[in-house]
């Protein structure tokens, strides 16, 4: 059994809530729909035969009609608040049941088919026709195969399919409104989603649009970042924070990172500025000119920072707006890895002149495609960007008053993070205990005892085992979005580590193997190995390991039992 979607059959319903025939089973897999387990479902069709049944029961057992009514009608609540109702989809033709020797069991199973991945009915009757679409069970078979299912359970990276099963109803019902209307186009749930991420962040404008890399370039372009200028960001990063330069034919000017926070260093960046404003490499690493190469960029202007909050931990902004501020520099937040994070009280994307986000679907709040967006309190970069997403657009539709792009945010995009973004304040909450649960196990000190940790005996702190191994830091004041998990390792280990990791079933990623100025595509700029010390160390170090809101104590001591 590989799905975690259970629906029970009347029978074992009945059997539940009368405890009657196997009820010591249907209420052991009732307890794993109330721990999270797994989804419990009942058929819609079941729900009235079921509500006949019980009162009939309790009026045989003395209850008054009106008693007995009221009675199951708690009964009925209990059961709909905590499982969920499986309807047979409107769009399913009828050529799937014809051979069935029972059309209600038959008609049970096509719905099951519907949920995500596998599905199994959980029944006490043996001749219960499924017509061959899904597994009929009973009781004890599921709880045999959920648990050999446990046992055997692969660790997942970014577990979206658990994600997906938490959220299921809600998206379901997001989609199907988006069809109906057919607004596939800035529909209603775009607006939707917009006003309601600006109010979670704290800003006056939220703008969606079709990705994380357009989140980026819509506000430099609304800035006139261009030619001539130069703009200061980290080469400790994903492509697309220092493409988006490049692609509007400014100059990126790359930037050290903290070796504890992997963020913009802010004491490099505030030499870097210097450089660039005298023209004196000495100072600090310049790119060279593309036309004449060994010299410098003389003329070059400093314009701004994108700042990026790597693996979810919001940078040093009181710092940096301070530096922005002082030498008349944009800020940019480049936020695609730290939606939900915080820097003293402040959300992550309500920072500088504009913040950018991602909905790529491994990132914390994500879609299940490409999707962004643009947050900012400027009114004048709103609408500026607003206009850009739509090919420049004016006033009217076909009055374009600047060159522009093609950049909108899909309607099912935006219902997709809307039914995603009703869970999304626990799950930062989740990562938040996920994340302190691998520190304690990583950290040096003195580890779990055997008995907590099921790891055996002589079971210490892996910090203290693999020498040279640092856990994340987060510094005071910080929240932390937990985009990845990234431990330290010391010089040369990695490669070794991973194989081990592997080995066990562990997966596992370097994000980011290669820092941007050592890459093909930036290598007109001229920079060299040993520019950026520390980015170039990072990038040899770092290990990403399985992590999410929905990784449990089990998984979290798998992986660090492999470490060990």
């Amino acid at each position: 059994m590989s799905s975690r979607h259970v629906v029970f059959d009347l029978n074992v319903l009945v059997n539940l809530f009368l405890r009657r025939g196997d009820s010591a089973a249907a209420e052991a897999l009732s307890d794993k729909v109330l721990e999270g387990k797994i989804t419990g479902w009942v058929a819609a069709q079941s729900l009235p035969t079921l509500e006949y049944l019980l009162v009939k029961q309790l009026k045989n057992d003395g209850l008054t009609p009106t008693e007995a009514r009221a009675s199951v009608r708690e009964l009925l609540q209990w059961l709909t608040t905590h499982y969920r109702v499986l309807s047979l989809p409107g769009v399913e033709t009828v050529d799937k049941l014809h051979g069935a020797h029972d059309l209600e069991d038959a008609q049970i199973a096509l719905a099951a088919t519907a949920l995500a991945g596998a599905a199994c009915i959980v029944t006490e009757d043996k001749s219960f026709d499924a017509c061959g679409l899904v597994p009929a069970l009973s009781p004890a078979e599921v709880l045999a195969a959920l648990s050999e299912r446990e046992a055997s359970r692969a660790i997942q990276f970014v577990d979206l399919q658990e994600q997906q099963r938490t959220v299921l109803p809600s998206l379901e019902g997001r989609l199907r409104t988006v069809l109906r209307h057919g607004h596939y186009i800035m529909g209603p749930e775009v607006a939707e989603l917009e006003k309601k991420l600006a109010e979670y962040v704290g800003v006056k404008h939220a703008i969606g649009c079709s990705s994380g890399t357009d989140a980026l370039l819509l506000p430099l372009m609304a800035l006139g970042v261009g030619p001539g200028d130069a703009v200061f960001t980290t080469p400790f990063t994903f492509i697309a924070t220092a493409e988006v330069i490049s692609l509007l034919g400014a100059t990126p000017v790359f930037v050290d990172i903290d070796p504890l926070t992997y963020n913009i260093d802010p004491a490099q960046l505030e030499k870097a500025i210097r450089a660039v404003k005298t023209n004196d490499p000495a100072i600090y690493p310049l790119p060279t000119r593309n036309s004449e190469p060994g010299t410098r960029n003389a003329g070059l202007r400093p314009a701004g920072v994108i700042a990026v909050d790597l693996y979810g931990l919001p940078a040093d902004y009181d710092r940096l707006q301070e530096l922005c501020t002082a030498n008349g520099l944009f800020l940019l937040e480049d936020a695609a890895q730290s939606f939900g994070g915080e820097h003293k009280g402040r959300k992550a994307g309500s920072f500088g002149d504009a913040a950018a986000t991602s909905f790529f679907p491994a990132k914390p709040l994500g879609c299940y495609g490409d999707g962004g967006m643009v947050f900012t309190n400027r009114d004048d970069i709103a609408e500026i960007c607003r206009s850009l997403l739509v090919h420049g657009k004016g006033k009217e539709k076909y009055d374009n008053v600047r060159i522009g792009l093609n950049a909108r945010l899909d309607t099912l995009q935006a219902a997709i993070v809307l039914a995603k973004f009703e869970a999304f304040p626990a799950e930062v909450e989740a990562r938040q205990d996920v994340a302190r649960r691998y520190t304690e196990l990583l950290s040096p000190g003195p580890g779990p005892r055997p008995q907590d940790s099921g790891l055996g005996t002589g079971n210490t702190a892996l910090g203290a085992r693999i020498s040279g191994l640092r856990p994340p830091h987060v510094p005071g004041g910080c929240k932390s979005a937990w985009a990845q998990y990234t431990i330290r390792l010391a010089a040369g280990q990695r490669t070794a580590i991973e194989s081990v990791l592997k080995r066990a079933g562990v997966p596992t990623a370097v994000y980011y193997p290669k820092p941007l100025h050592l890459q093909g595509a930036f290598r007109p700029l001229g920079y060299g190995q040993g520019d950026f010390p520390e980015s170039e160390r990072a990038s040899t170090e770092v290990l990403s390991l399985p992590f999410g809101p929905h990784l449990d104590d089990a998984s979290a001591h798998k992986v660090t039992a492999a470490l060990r």
